[in-house]
């Protein structure tokens, strides 16, 4: 069996041109409703903002990295779980959330924000953590990444969508509700067929080395939720916020991570298995954590510190 650092998932062009829009679309989606007041949700609780900001843009990279040099992972792996790291939080994110029973307004804001220093801090942290582990450094010398390629791409998929759907719900707040409740779930439901399809042409690729990123893959994920509850849990956070910087620490963009990897690494085989390996799981395992959340007894009071 070929060297997974040497495999190669198929997607052509078209595809991931498709793909962009796509994901430009979802992003158009989740901020038609993202309002200003939620900033100003912000404003009022700088504390959890920062601390949310400190666990997903700080620690879940250099606890990645860490762990990295624990577990030695081939390179390509190594260097997708440093991608996965370092975007920002999924858009399923706020659903989660709600169904968790936590703090969904403050969901929604963090999103809004950590989308916004997504744009400078996804590209810092990918090439920072990219470059001090040599194996990972020797890939991204090999395809000569460019960063203000990979802010470029991070700025049309994410920026650009983000505050034209703003925009919108700014100057025209009853339309931006009524396409959000049409837009959101057909991007997603697009952007999913898509991978889907990827995949399913490269289905054997994806079946010989699953076993490859599969422990460390369930691994890193549950370690990223963990991040984000004793975060919160040590700052003495309500159980409300606690649950929210979990899920919002735990549940990572990977769309925008296989894009990336789709257009600057020819779909390098660890890097595009470990991404949609943790597309996959972080539903599972969010959905899970936020149906035992939901249903936990209401006997549990939070600790209101904020």
């Amino acid at each position: 069996m070929q060297d997974i650092d040497l495999v190669h998932i198929n997607f052509d062009n078209n595809a991931i041109w498709v793909m962009n829009m796509a994901l430009a679309i979802v992003m158009f989606g989740v901020a038609l409703g993202i309002s200003v007041d939620d900033f100003n949700t912000l404003l009022k609780e700088r504390k959890v903002v920062l601390i949310g900001v400190l666990s997903q843009f700080f620690l879940l990279p250099l606890v990645t990295f860490l762990l990295i040099l624990i577990a030695q992972p081939k390179p390509s792996i190594a260097l997708g779980m440093m991608l996965v790291s370092a975007c920002p939080g999924g858009n399923i994110s706020n659903f989660m959330t709600h169904l968790a029973k936590g703090n969904t307004a403050l969901s929604v804001s963090l999103t809004a924000f950590s989308t916004c220093i997504a744009l400078i801090m996804t590209p810092f942290n990918f090439q920072f953590y990219g470059n001090l582990y040599e194996p990972t450094s020797h890939l991204l010398r090999e395809v000569a990444l460019n960063p203000k390629d990979l802010i470029q791409v991070v700025l049309l998929t994410l920026g650009i969508p983000l505050f034209l759907g703003m925009g919108v719900r700014y100057f025209k707040p009853d339309l931006a509700i009524k396409i959000s409740k049409l837009l959101k779930p057909f991007s997603i439901l697009v952007f999913v067929i898509i991978v889907i399809i990827a995949f399913s042409k490269n289905i054997d690729i994806f079946k010989a080395y699953i076993f490859d990123v599969l422990f460390l893959g369930i691994g890193h994920n549950i370690l990223a939720l963990a991040l984000g509850f004793y975060m919160a849990k040590g700052f003495k956070l309500s159980f409300s916020n606690q649950k929210t910087l979990a899920i919002e620490t735990g549940i990572q963009n990977s769309g925008l991570g296989l894009l990336l990897i789709f257009t600057f690494f020819d779909g390098l085989g660890g890097m595009a298995i470990i991404a949609a390996f943790w597309g996959i799981w972080h539903i599972i395992s969010g959905l899970f954590l936020a149906l035992y959340w939901s249903k936990l007894t209401k006997g549990i009071y939070d600790i209101k510190t904020i």
